[in-house]
């Protein structure tokens, strides 16, 4: 099924376990629409397209813009960093499978893997300024680190990283999708 998020497949989970509530989320390029078994094919297919709709608009609202994360830049370059860094460009990419962002210092650019687009603003913030960083001290010395450990989530956001790095080598789902009536993403009560 094609649906607008631009994915190319929509997998419907019926749970007996599941009485109201109907839930989706976005797995492998994939998005699971989590649903009560007793629902009929035309229920179905109505809650498919709402929280199809529901799940884009979210995602559409959370997705940071380009000139968005270099203003942003700015800001946490201000508050963290003395103001001493100006980058030259801040962007997210597709094709950073292995990092998080990376830092270009000869030239002031900073990328930004686009997976870290579904991420809390302030995990997202913690890599921008981790690479805002390297522009002050290029390797990761001691100084560095005294530099990025100014963000006041810093070590929590360290965690969160090395969590979802984790769960990701480990091919985890996000919950118990057949016992939960509260999977991740988005969940809607009819």
């Amino acid at each position: 099924m094609n649906d607008q998020l631009g994915t190319s497949d929509v997998e419907v989970r019926r749970s007996r376990r599941r009485k109201r509530t109907v839930s989706a989320y976005r797995r492998d390029g994939k998005v699971i629409v989590m649903i009560p078994d007793r629902f009929t094919p035309a229920e179905e297919a109505e809650w498919v397209t709402t929280m199809l709709g529901r799940l884009d608009r979210s995602e559409r609202r959370r997705r940071r813009t380009d000139d968005q994360i270099m203003r942003r830049a700015r800001e946490l370059g201000r508050d963290y960093l003395d103001d001493q860094v100006s980058p030259t460009s801040v962007r997210w990419v597709g094709n950073m499978t292995t990092r998080w962002g990376s830092c270009t210092t000869t030239t002031g650019e900073i990328r930004l893997s686009d997976r870290l687009q579904s991420l809390p603003t302030w995990v997202v913030d913690y890599v921008l300024l981790h690479e805002l960083a390297h522009l002050i001290e290029p390797s990761h010395s001691q100084r560095f680190w005294q530099w990025v450990d100014r963000y006041p989530r810093a070590e929590r956001a360290k965690g969160y990283l090395e969590g979802v790095a984790h769960a990701t080598a480990l091919d985890l789902a996000p919950c118990a999708e057949d016992d939960s009536d509260h999977a991740p993403g988005l969940s809607g009560i009819d």
